[in-house]
């Protein structure tokens, strides 16, 4: 059975939303699942001047936040994050900079990694965020899967892209992008289950 941990920063909720769609999907294909978000950077004040910021940080406390001890448990690594100006959230890089204990010691060589990004405008930055985010997981010496064009949903520019799932945020994720979601994590849990096969 893969191990999974999806990890995440959201701000207003779209992001998360996914994050619990990638959680169902790859439960649905037989993985073991944690749910991890990253730590707030953004000052209190500037999160309350935001009502749907606030609304979503509020109805979050429950979520645990991510660890290096996720990233060593998992043997599929899901990132989600919005998009700030093409790129990852200073949250979720933060994160992946505390990461150089693990990188060194080789403890992240051979994960498949996967992601997901939501954007505030049709195409704004959601390839070059999933890609930036790639940089790293090349350097952990990562197996990249993408949900390419695997399945027809894919084909609907709304679902994202073959680098993975994106979505504009602000109305919620549609049923279809939902099945985009499940296409994408299938695929990296079922890489996970080959790749530990052929090593075991």
């Amino acid at each position: 059975m893969a191990k999974v941990a999806v990890i995440y920063y959201s701000s207003t909720g779209t992001v998360h939303e996914m994050a619990g769609h990638a959680v169902a999907a790859a439960e649905k294909a037989g993985a073991e699942v944690r749910l991890r978000k990253v730590a707030e950077l953004a000052p209190d004040a500037a999160v309350a001047s935001n009502e749907a910021w606030a609304a979503h940080a509020a109805a979050t406390t429950d979520v645990e936040h991510a660890s290096l001890d996720d990233l060593e448990w998992a043997d599929v690594l899901v990132f989600g994050t919005p998009t700030r100006y093409g790129l990852p959230t200073a949250q979720i890089k933060q994160f992946i900079d505390t990461s150089g204990p693990l990188w060194q010691q080789g403890k992240l060589v051979g994960k498949v990694a996967t992601s997901f990004t939501s954007t505030a405008t049709t195409h704004g930055g959601q390839e070059s965020t999933i890609l930036a985010l790639n940089n790293t997981f090349y350097h952990w010496g990562c197996v990249i899967v993408s949900p390419g064009y695997s399945d027809p949903v894919m084909f609907d520019p709304a679902n994202g892209n073959p680098y993975g799932v994106s979505v504009v945020g602000g109305s919620g994720v549609s049923e279809p992008q939902v099945a985009a979601i499940g296409v994408q994590m299938r695929r990296a849990v079922s890489v996970a289950d080959a790749l530990a096969a052929a090593a075991g």
